[in-house]
């Protein structure tokens, strides 16, 4: 079959590419990773190239068959997950370097806030097949793979024995180097993480206190969230498995009412006690649209993943509101 080659370039906020996609007979998947069935640009670019669109949440692909994977991220895992495994990834969403794997999301694997504007064909020269990133051209000059590093290692240090001293301070050494390294990416993860969603809080804050939203909050989601029905039945939409995939991104809705529940149990409008079975009730949803992905992390068979999928989702339905009662049991006479 021809195909076609495209090329995606970051839209509006975006980060990352432009990406040319030269899809050929193996690696020749558009993988939709967002809940909800193909995403519009998973079509668009399946459409431009000729190649199939497969929903990743119904249909397991190996690895070695996905051409691109398209994301609708918030800045948790799935946008990297991809880009660590040197996969092209597009996220619809405008996520530049963040979540615990910022460090995988390059330029050149990896692209963000596309819309259909920001697909065109490719031309000529940039839709030659280039060589994979890590594929060595001349044999000659190739990097040597761990093991051959390690059997040149191994036969330099044949017949020599380290000293009690040398053995101590390489051990030393390298428990400060891992303590070192954590230290590190902990500074990373709070500052393009954790210190984002901090101003996010508060700005949803501001607004309620500014706007008088409280006031329409406190009517509306008040009466649900303060009686175990109410808390029940939100769990239960929460976990609907045609909806939660789509809840899940970024945790982003889980976000929104839990800082708007929190400002109601603040102001009296919702009992304390209700705090802890109101948080399992509104994260039901979570992790939802991270499952085909942790499943492909777990290097599960594609029929695993066909199978595990709505298995979970399913299994959410049922977890979900049991969890709440959970929650609401212990919670009895926690804030007496």
């Amino acid at each position: 079959m021809a195909y076609k080659a495209v090329t995606i370039k970051a839209g509006k906020g975006g980060f990352g590419g432009p990406l040319t996609l030269v899809p050929t007979d193996t690696r020749n998947k558009v993988v939709s990773i967002t809940g909800g069935g193909i995403h519009p640009i998973a079509a668009k670019i399946a459409e431009m190239t000729g190649c199939p669109a497969v929903d990743g949440f119904s249909t397991g692909v190996p690895d070695n068959e996905i051409m691109v994977a398209i994301v609708d991220c918030g800045g948790t895992a799935r946008c990297g997950v991809y880009p660590k495994k040197r996969i092209f990834t597009v996220n619809v969403l405008p996520v530049g370097q963040t979540g615990p794997l910022a460090r995988f999301i390059t330029e050149d694997i990896y692209v963000s806030a596309v819309d259909e504007s920001c697909i065109s064909y490719a031309d000529a020269s940039a839709a030659a097949p280039k060589p994979s990133a890590g594929t060595p051209t001349n044999p000659a000059t190739a990097p040597k793979t761990k093991a051959q590093a390690k059997e040149e290692i191994a036969k330099m240090n044949e017949g020599k024995e380290k000293n009690l001293a040398t053995r101590i301070g390489i051990a030393i050494g390298g428990i400060v180097n891992k303590f070192y390294a954590a230290g590190r990416e902990t500074i990373d993860i709070t500052v393009k993480t954790i210190l984002p969603f901090m101003a996010f809080v508060s700005m949803i804050l501001g607004i309620i206190s500014a706007s008088g939203a409280g006031d329409v909050i406190a009517n509306t989601i008040s009466p649900i969230a303060s009686t175990l029905p109410g808390m029940l039945i939100v769990s239960f939409i929460c976990a609907i498995p045609f909806i939660s995939p789509v809840l899940g991104p970024g945790a982003v809705i889980a976000q929104v009412v839990g800082t708007l529940l929190g400002v109601q149990i603040g102001l009296g409008n919702i009992p304390p006690q209700y705090a802890l079975p109101a948080l399992f009730a509104i994260d039901a949803q979570v992790g939802c649209d991270f499952i085909p992905v942790g499943m492909s992390l777990g290097e599960a068979e594609p029929e695993t993943i066909e199978l595990g999928v709505p298995a979970i989702l399913y299994s959410r339905v049922i977890t979900g509101p049991i969890a709440v009662l959970i929650a609401y049991v212990f919670s009895i006479g926690l804030y007496s």
